[in-house]
């Protein structure tokens, strides 16, 4: 693989190549240890994938059921109603669907975030209005000047993802309605909860009920993220009927396989393994967390998501850390140099066992720092693949373009207190199944994005 690594990475259309493509690469059968793709490594259960497992050839023989009838079973576990709801052969199917019915000329999205809610509307001619979140603030998105920004630009569509990807920032719930309510006026409001399931800064942080009851806004999520199974391709959105009708009525009958029919209707007995999955993920992020913020010059953002966002040591490039991880420790790690606003000099790094993060903290030390013992210098890197050259212009380009006050952003203010008593979930809240009460409260700092040091506690 070491001969070929910087090949595969150019050579793909994503920012990673496919899993399939690093084990074929790799000769024995066997991919790396995945730091890159987002992922629940608990659920489903390992009993779960043997019933699987073991109907197998029914589940590819036979076609599966359609759209609807899936969808009936997914509205049920969640108590909504089905006529709000539109199931996708992924999130990112949904996405191309908004943009083609939804938004007619110009989209408004934080960056960086993910990819699809740039690219997709650039790819059908629309006027991409880029946000910058600003590293000085810990990429805290402040929705007063996002919503300034949005009314100087004239947008007619507005995105908030929550928490963000790649960050992990977090909005509580009662600022997220606000900002809804203030853009009441524009075509559309997209809140993209694809992670919101492993947030625990507040008990009940979905909008999906507030969505249904307006007329301009969408709620979307993935079942593919929460559950790590990305494969099976299944997302859905929340709506008013309407909204909901509409995308629902572009949907080819057979979007979602017999994988995800299966799943779907296997989650009826399995909610309080997903409950516990969760609380389990919530638990290893901050253990992570914390060994990571030990390494000398690394700064790790607190993220309410199942990834955490770090800053490389000065002298360190993406790339090659990246490259050297992978030939040299079989890991694969998230190189962040293709996302807009952010540079290669950030990791996205998915929460993992410990046991896996012990071997990602070895493999740092070593390639940052030369040694596994800690706070050795850190060594001049040569050149990793160019695959994300450039993105220091455009992401200056994007904040010079911006206008006034778009420099320094200030952490978000409002709603940032500690999470009160868990209280029971409302319907449609939960996903699949309402989530266990929050393990404990996060930081202030962690609720506001601001980063952790190496030195402070956690």
């Amino acid at each position: 693989m070491a001969d070929n690594v910087t090949s595969l990475f150019r050579s793909t259309a994503a920012h990673s190549p496919s899993m399939a493509a690093l084990t074929r690469e790799g000769g024995d059968g066997a991919g790396p240890v995945d730091f890159c793709i987002p992922c629940n490594p608990y659920f489903p259960t390992p009993a779960m994938f043997e019933d699987m497992a073991g109907r197998l050839r029914d589940i590819i023989t036979y076609y599966p059921s359609g759209a609807d009838t899936i969808t009936a079973e997914l509205c049920n576990l969640l108590q909504l109603p089905p006529q709000c709801v539109a199931m996708g052969n992924g999130s990112t199917e949904l996405i191309t669907w908004i943009d083609h019915l939804l938004v007619r000329e110009s989209l408004a999205i934080p960056v960086p975030t993910f990819g699809r809610w740039t690219d997709q509307p650039m790819e059908t001619g629309k006027r991409v209005d880029m946000f910058p979140l600003q590293e000085s603030s810990g990429f805290a998105l402040d929705l007063a000047q996002y919503a300034e920004f949005i009314r100087a630009r004239g947008t007619r569509v507005a995105v908030i993802c929550n928490p963000n990807n790649p960050d992990g920032g977090f909005l509580h719930k009662h600022a997220i309605v606000q900002f809804m309510d203030a853009m009441a006026d524009l075509d559309l409001v997209v809140i993209d909860e694809s992670f919101l399931e492993f947030a625990d800064a507040e008990a009940e942080p979905s909008v999906v009920q507030e969505a249904m009851l307006r007329p301009n806004v969408v709620v979307l999520r993935s079942l593919g993220k929460n559950f790590g199974l990305h494969g099976i391709r299944f997302g859905y959105l929340v709506a008013n009927p309407a909204l909901a009708g509409r995308v629902r009525s572009m949907l080819p009958k057979w979007n979602l396989n017999s994988f995800a029919e299966h799943v779907v209707f296997m989650l009826k007995e399995h909610g309080s393994e997903y409950a516990q999955s969760l609380q389990q993920v919530r638990r290893d992020r901050l253990d992570m967390a914390s060994q990571l913020s030990a390494l000398p010059g690394l700064t790790v953002y607190p993220s309410q998501g199942n990834f955490l966002f770090v800053r490389l040591p000065v002298g360190a490039e993406g790339t090659v850390v990246r490259d050297r991880m992978l030939t040299e420790h079989r890991i694969l790690v998230r190189e962040c140099g293709n996302k807009i606003g952010s540079s290669s000099r950030f990791l996205r790094l998915v929460v993992r066992p410990q046991v896996d993060v012990r071997r990602l903290v070895s493999g740092l030390e070593q390639v940052l720092y030369g040694t596994s013992r800690r706070g050795a210098a850190v060594p001049e890197l040569g050149h990793g693949t160019s695959y994300s050259s450039g993105t220091a212009a455009v992401d200056r380009l994007v904040s010079e373009t911006n206008g006034d006050g778009m420099r320094g952003l200030a952490a978000q203010a409002a709603g940032i207190g500690g999470p009160g008593p868990a209280a029971a979930p409302a319907a449609g809240t939960g996903m699949p199944l309402p989530a266990a009460a929050s393990t404990g409260a996060v930081p202030a700092a962690a609720a506001r994005g601001m980063p952790m040091s190496a030195a402070a506690p956690h």
